[in-house]
């Protein structure tokens, strides 16, 4: 099973006709990810890559059926996309766009409150790798070849410590039910917390690899989920222990402000929490085969 999409969930590419929409949307359908259409405002009408093409999400929507849609829309308009994508009735939003202004985002999760929870979509990003379902779909920038189907749940803060963790398990033969990638920004769309929950509730995901790094209180907050709320064994890796105090590393969301943030205390609360802490990027692979061992 997966997570989020698979091979029947009807996809949208917000931004279709420009360079990178359509460098990305040309590898999620090669993949075989099903995309629908399209949406380029003022382009509505024509046809790119062999999908329609429409002026608005909504318009999309109703003549697609579409339910899960990528962003990637420049960063000054991206917010309008995304709460377009969830007036739209979108229920997944993945948002590749960097650069999006704090301001911004802080409107958009302010508009999303206003639905209830059951209708409120799930946001993934800004500044992510977005998502994949190993063999199923790819909703996002992920080199879909390092990635297997298995029973492993990946959830990450870096996209690319994302990519190392599942060419690792490839090489050992341990594959992936579906790969998150939450981005690196200080506000974002959804938490570690919100994918813990689904893949506790996934019955063919049977370890969840961790992946965070400095700033913020995600990676504290996603320890006391897991300690208080999950049953399966969760693997994490924490980015940052050489980073100095106040500066910046990397994303914009990766700077140590308040306690708690560093990486050495975020190592100690999920070690308290009985997280499985992975020293080294390189550990990986020999960590999570040892966890699935144990869980066997």
């Amino acid at each position: 099973m997966s997570i989020l999409i698979d091979e029947t969930t009807p996809v949208i590419v917000q931004g279709f006709t420009g360079n990178i929409g359509s460098f990305h949307a040309e590898e999620m359908i090669e993949y075989g990810t099903n995309v629908v259409g399209g949406v380029t405002p003022g382009k509505g009408g024509n046809v790119h890559l062999g999908r329609p093409v429409f002026d608005t999400v909504k318009e999309a929507v109703r003549e697609t059926g579409a339910t899960t849609s990528i962003v990637f829309v420049p960063p000054p308009f991206a917010a309008d996309s995304i709460m377009e994508a969830a007036d739209a009735g979108i229920q997944v939003c993945a948002v590749i766009t960097d650069g999006i202004p704090a301001q911004d985002m802080m409107t958009v999760k302010r508009y999303l409150y206003r639905y209830r929870k059951e209708q409120s979509m799930r946001l993934v990003g800004p500044n992510c790798a977005g998502l994949i379902s190993p063999g199923k779909a790819l909703l996002g920038i992920m080199p879909g070849h390092i990635y297997i189907p298995g029973s492993v749940g990946i959830v990450g803060r870096s996209g690319t410590l994302g990519y190392e963790a599942a060419s690792q398990l490839k090489e050992i033969n341990i594959g992936v039910s579906t790969s998150v990638g939450i981005g690196g920004d200080p506000i974002n769309g959804s938490s570690f917390k919100d994918h813990f929950a689904a893949f506790e509730d996934d019955d063919d995901t049977k370890v969840v690899v961790m992946i965070g790094e400095i700033g913020g209180p995600q990676e504290a907050d996603a320890g006391a989920f897991c300690r208080d709320h999950m049953s399966k064994p969760v693997v994490a890796y924490i980015a940052g222990l050489t980073a100095p105090k106040g500066r910046t590393m990397g994303h914009a969301g990766a700077i140590i402000s308040t306690v708690g943030e560093s990486a050495e205390e975020k190592v100690a609360i999920l070690r308290d929490c009985g997280v499985t802490v992975v020293e080294q990027p390189s550990e990986f692979g020999k960590t999570v085969a040892g966890v699935l061992a144990k869980a066997a």
